[in-house]
């Protein structure tokens, strides 16, 4: 049974989440999450493994898929599993709580699971364009247990600019990253093994 006596930020971390958003623009957590619903969210994903589809990119008519750009296979996320109601609930009360302290104006959050297969990668890309509604916040939560820190598979997270490495991060399991979808430039290297995680973001209507 999951535990759920935790499993929503609390005042202190959403302020802290607040004043890295203001200060770098990223912030990393490491294990924010109950361990049951970390549990809960390996376990369904692998149940899904059959539905899960190859990832693509650009939009609408723009659509394609292109193994030289990305490699990930996708699942959205909808409400209806426990584990997933659980963590799309944990996710909205923090939306609240950063709306509450920077007035960004998040209005709903997509999120789905994307899983690497060993050698494959995602190009250094931008998941939102400076002053265009959709994307504001990106956030990526790590479901690899048992991770070997020598196996690759980073996310490397670079300056606005897209020239200069800020941090690169192991997709050790339980540990969510935040961070401006505008501000950073990112890329997934590859990995010796499978990596998944869930990538998600906040975002804002048109004015």
């Amino acid at each position: 049974m999951m535990d759920t006596t935790s499993a929503y930020p609390s005042e202190l971390l959403l302020d802290q989440i607040a004043d890295a958003l203001t200060g770098p623009g990223f912030m990393v957590l490491d294990q924010p999450l109950p361990a049951s619903l970390i549990q809960g969210l390996i376990e369904h994903l692998r149940a899904q493994q059959a539905a899960l589809a190859p990832a693509g990119v650009g939009r609408q008519g723009d659509y394609q898929r292109n193994l030289d750009i990305r490699g990930d296979a996708i699942q959205w996320l909808e409400p209806g599993d426990p584990a997933v109601t659980e963590f799309l609930s944990w996710m909205d009360k923090l939306r609240l709580g950063i709306n509450q302290r920077l007035f960004l104006g998040l209005f709903d959050y997509e999120s789905h699971y994307a899983v690497y297969a060993p050698g494959a990668f995602y190009q250094k890309h931008r998941d939102a364009f400076r002053g265009q509604p959709g994307r504001k916040l990106s956030t990526v939560l790590y479901l690899n247990p048992d991770w070997d820190l020598m196996a690759g598979g980073e996310l490397v997270l670079y300056d606005e600019a897209g020239e200069n490495e800020l941090i690169r991060l192991a997709p050790q399991c339980g540990r969510l990253v935040i961070f401006l979808s505008e501000d950073f430039p990112h890329e997934v290297l590859p990995a010796k093994q499978f990596r998944q995680s869930i990538a998600g973001w906040f975002r804002i209507k048109a004015m």
